[in-house]
């Protein structure tokens, strides 16, 4: 019987599940707080590409779910995925399938910049919702000036290091 995970695929999961955890903690407080685990993320797809990048994006928001401390502020629980930032989590494992369904077809750079958008597409929608339902109002618009915009430059710079960083660490590791 053949498995679709080795035990070595299990580890680097495991492994890159943990460093996106770490690079949620070196954070930057905001409305969305600034992280470095979008760079994480981009880290785990072109590391261990796409279906294992996504068993690490899942590991780590299952691990936050369960109430672990994942999340930036060292915060967990199913609370942060349902709050109004938790969108933009979610919106990591869809960028991470849409890595996955098109790693075969597109360059990894492209997938990259597509996964990106469809997280923040994913995370205002959400946003602009758990802000609604409180009674508050707030467009669409002003949920894209306040929780996107200031991150398109720094995202874009996590972005291009972690290319450049697997590219490099490939060369020198078999993964």
């Amino acid at each position: 019987m053949k498995h679709s995970f080795s035990i070595r695929d299990m580890i680097y999961v495991s492994l890159m599940a943990v460093v996106i955890a770490l690079c949620s903690w070196l954070s930057v407080p905001s409305v969305v707080p600034f992280t470095m685990q979008t760079f994480a993320v981009f880290c785990a797809l072109l590391l261990l590409g796409g279906k294992r990048g996504f068993f690490a994006v899942g590991l780590y928001i299952l691990l936050g779910v369960f109430g672990l401390p994942v999340f930036s502020g060292f915060r967990g629980g199913l609370g942060v995925l349902l709050g109004p930032t938790g969108g933009y989590i979610l919106g990591f494992l869809l960028a991470a399938l849409l890595y996955w369904l098109g790693e075969k077809k597109l360059h990894s750079l492209l997938l990259l910049i597509l996964g990106l958008l469809l997280c923040y597409l994913f995370g205002t929608l959400w946003f602009v919702y758990v802000y609604s339902a409180d009674g508050k109002e707030l467009g669409f618009g002003a949920a894209l000036g306040l929780c996107v915009v200031p991150y398109l430059i720094p995202d874009a710079i996590k972005l291009l290091l972690a290319f450049v960083l697997a590219r490099r660490v490939k060369k020198a590791v078999t993964l």
